[in-house]
């Protein structure tokens, strides 16, 4: 729910102005556009340089900050480009100085290299840090060794990527994902076509412990541009914990061109890279690389082991608001912090999965691109009726490839999605704000379906990996390469159909990522036969399956606001009325598209709706069914209202009875909310009067012996001093999950930031109990 206060609205409003534009030869001065990755760039952050004059030694220079990388060089000056930045695990290297620098004793510890111990084998290619003093005791070989840059040949020049997609793994334990690479034609080769080598020894046992972090913070422990990165949360590489066993196994797998794009400029390339990897006793430590490039890695867990994984929502800033109020000291960025306390947990225990619950990427400033500004200042009937013009069609195309392509390769966001493998899901600002919640003339008007079909495509894209041109739509064995996915039926505003995933996360558990945007309209949030085949896949559970976790973009157990609902929605309201005259400086409180009351696309969007009220309850109704037929506890994750958050629902406390256990609870189902990663919180005032509601008592389901309520979760600070709002914490934040081995529950782990901008979180658990109600006689 974007709230973000009067400020931010009115920022927005005068960034607008100054974009709408033409110069005086017809041509827009200002559009989203995007050059190639420098290869320093890929995995994540910039290699830091030693501080050498650029004068002196122009290869030396510090490039631009992240993320605005600097233009490639010419195709053929590759053998003289700096080697490309590792992924999470792996050192930062640099090019080698020519031979007549010196490197001074007080420069800081930048140069890759491996620590060296003797009798331990050597891999070209994973690099661990250490010091200019430790590379002198080496003989020249060694040295050698440990500055070479893995170079990609043939060389291929990146846009986006590597990203890593987890997908499931199938009843012969087989783990099944993938990567994705973007590239630019004019600065590729392809002859051969780019490939994907991954490795991994399944004799090797992983080791990590929480007793550091993985990294040397330099000045600062959350400085990302001052990161020596080495290759394992131990801070030495798993390679040289013993010589590889005889059992190492490495496969080979070409790229698939899934999709081009053309643009203004050039042509640029798709490449899906398919994983198949059988798990072993223990967790596993995968390494990877494409056309024999320098190595990343993520991990697989054990074959009896429930994953450890991530949940995170809403990883952008809202139009107005200044992301330099949330870059702490040492960041070169607003977006950086939480991700840096995400990965630093990632590096003491390696999560397997890493989550988008929706809002990956903000797509909201499409409507800044000029080409669209005429249509954004005609009045609402006007734009139901303007044409789809060619350069609409081609700009909408290219905010949405440019946009990905900087925001998937932006900072710590990008050495996350290298090295923890996705499994993302839609919500409204990853196609554009309060997408499916708008009236249907507005939705099926020619600019704005085109909006819906192009911001559904590239979701499926470059989040999912999946092309339905090329990968079709049939679920039959062996036809799609994604094994989990549901596909639902025809969306009314996105030409596609809708895609849901139902994922393996251990022996005893199980996601299902539930699209709420692909058939979405006003009037319901999902199709009645969606819901049929999402359940009638859930019916084929195993039954060793315990927890089934199910991700929903909008919290389904959150305080009304019904009262704001009903104010908004009123043709009665005069706040309406001024605001469309533009009058007052109020013509912020309506949106852009319709004029209608700028939050009540949000209020909408919500399963707590007056409109969606009946669905939200068989919704709830039929997933109490499930959990009692199957003897499966259901949880319920989401994010989008910035806020972190424990909802609940149980059965109903009858009078003069005792409150029935939660273990015993069918009806138990808890929802977490965790939301944002990186978006402002809303207002003080806001966050206040959500917490008013949330003691609230709920009757609405009470007909079904169905009781909800939050759990007062938040008793103190992070910093441990006692606050009176309880229930919903406005701090940005991010949630992990583990499997508690003792009880057979699930924690979740909710991190909030302590500081804004600090990148250092404190933790509020939640456990869920594993079921312990019988099952019914016919299905025992």
């Amino acid at each position: 729910m974007d709230i973000n206060g009067w400020h931010a609205q009115r920022r927005a409003r005068k960034e607008d102005e100054l974009l709408s534009a033409r110069r005086p030869d017809t041509r827009f001065s200002v559009a989203e556009d995007i050059s190639p990755m420098h290869e320093m760039f890929i995995g994540g952050f910039q290699v830091p340089r030693p501080p050498v004059p650029s004068h002196s030694y122009p290869h030396f220079a510090q490039p631009p900050p992240s993320p605005i990388p600097p233009t490639p060089p010419p195709k053929d000056a590759i053998l003289t480009q700096p080697g490309y930045q590792p992924g999470f695990y792996q050192a930062q290297t640099q090019q080698p100085p020519p031979p007549h620098f010196q490197p001074q004793p007080d420069f800081p510890p930048q140069h890759g290299g491996y620590q060296y111990q003797p009798g331990y084998h050597y891999q070209p290619g994973t690099q661990s840090t250490t010091t200019p003093t430790q590379l002198t005791q080496l003989s020249a070989v060694e040295r050698s060794q440990a500055l070479r840059i893995a170079r990609m040949d043939p060389h291929l020049q990146f846009m986006v990527g590597p990203l890593l997609r987890y997908d499931t793994v199938d009843e012969f334990g087989i783990w099944h994902g993938a990567a994705m690479i973007v590239t630019a034609d004019s600065g590729s080769i392809y002859e051969p076509h780019p490939t994907l080598t991954y490795e991994w020894d399944p004799d090797q046992t992983s080791h990590y412990t929480a007793q550091a972090r993985s990294f040397d913070l330099g000045q600062h422990p959350a400085d990302p541009h001052s990161t020596i990165l080495s290759t394992n949360p131990n801070g030495y590489s798993n390679n040289y914990m013993r010589p590889p066993s005889s059992n190492v196994t490495k496969e080979v797998v070409p790229g698939q061109e899934i999709h081009v794009y053309g643009g203004p400029g050039g042509t640029f390339t798709f490449w899906r890279f398919l994983i198949q990897i059988s798990l072993g006793p223990h967790e596993m430590n995968i390494s990877y690389s494409i056309n024999s490039g320098q190595k990343l890695d993520f991990y697989v867990p054990g074959l009896s082991q429930n994953m450890r994984w991530a949940t995170y929502s809403c990883n952008g800033f809202s139009a107005g608001v200044n992301q330099d109020d949330f870059c702490g000291p040492g960041f070169k960025s607003g977006y950086d912090p939480v991700w840096m306390d995400l990965l630093a947990k990632h590096n003491e225990t390696p999560f397997h999965a890493l989550v988008g619950g929706g809002d990956q990427l903000y797509c909201d400033s499409l409507m800044r691109e000029p080409e669209l500004q005429r249509w954004i200042t005609m009045k609402p009937d006007e734009k139901l009726r303007y044409p789809l013009t060619d350069e609409i069609a081609s700009t909408i195309d290219r905010f949405y490839f440019n946009h990905y392509c900087q925001c998937f390769r932006r900072g710590a966001f990008a050495r996350a999605n290298s090295s923890i493998p996705m499994m993302n899901m839609c919500d409204d600002h990853d196609i554009i704000d309060g997408f499916g919640s708008y009236p249907n003339d507005l939705q099926k008007s020619p600019v704005f379906q085109r909006v819906g079909i192009k911001g559904y495509f590239y979701f499926l894209l470059f989040q999912c990996f999946i092309n339905p041109d090329f990968d079709g739509y049939s679920e039959e064995p062996g036809r799609h390469w994604c094994k989990s996915l549901i596909i639902g039926n025809q969306g009314p505003f996105v030409q596609a159909r809708s895609h849901s995933f139902l994922a393996y996360l251990g022996p005893q558990c199980r996601i299902l990522l539930l699209d709420c945007r692909g058939e979405r309209s006003k009037e319901h949030v999902c199709s009645r036969g969606q819901y049929d085949t999402v359940f009638s896949r859930l019916d084929k559970l195993p039954s060793n399956v315990q927890h089934l976790i199910v991700q929903l973009g909008i919290p389904i157990a959150y305080p009304r606001m019904v009262f704001l609902e009903t104010a908004l929605d009123s043709k009665l309201n005069p706040l309406v009325a001024i605001s469309r005259a533009g009058s007052l400086g109020l013509s912020g409180f309506v949106n852009k598209f319709n004029a209608e009351p700028e939050l009540l696309d949000d209020l909408n969007d919500h399963w707590t709706a007056r409109i969606h009220k009946k669905e939200r309850n068989n919704f709830i109704e039929r997933s109490q069914n499930f959990a009692l037929r199957k003897r499966i506890r259901v949880t319920f994750v989401s994010g989008d209202v910035h806020c972190a958050a424990v909802g609940v629902l149980k059965t109903l406390r009858q009078k003069g009875r005792q409150e029935l256990a939660p273990q015993m609870d069918y009806r138990y189902m808890v929802n977490i909310v965790t939301s944002a990663i990186v978006n402002t919180p809303p207002p003080n005032a806001v966050i206040g009067m959500v917490s008013s509601l949330a003691t609230k008592v709920h009757k609405t389901m009470h007909y079904c012996e169905t009781d909800e309520t939050m759990i007062p979760l938040f008793e103190n600070e992070p910093n441990g001093q006692p606050r009176k709002q309880r229930f919903i914490m406005g701090r940005r934040n991010w949630c992990a999950v583990y499997w508690d081995q003792r009880t057979e529950g699930i924690t979740f782990d909710i991190r909030v930031e302590k500081e804004k901008g600090r990148g250092e979180t404190a933790g509020y658990t939640v456990h869920v109990p594993p079921p312990a109600w019988p099952k019914p006689n016919r299905d025992r």
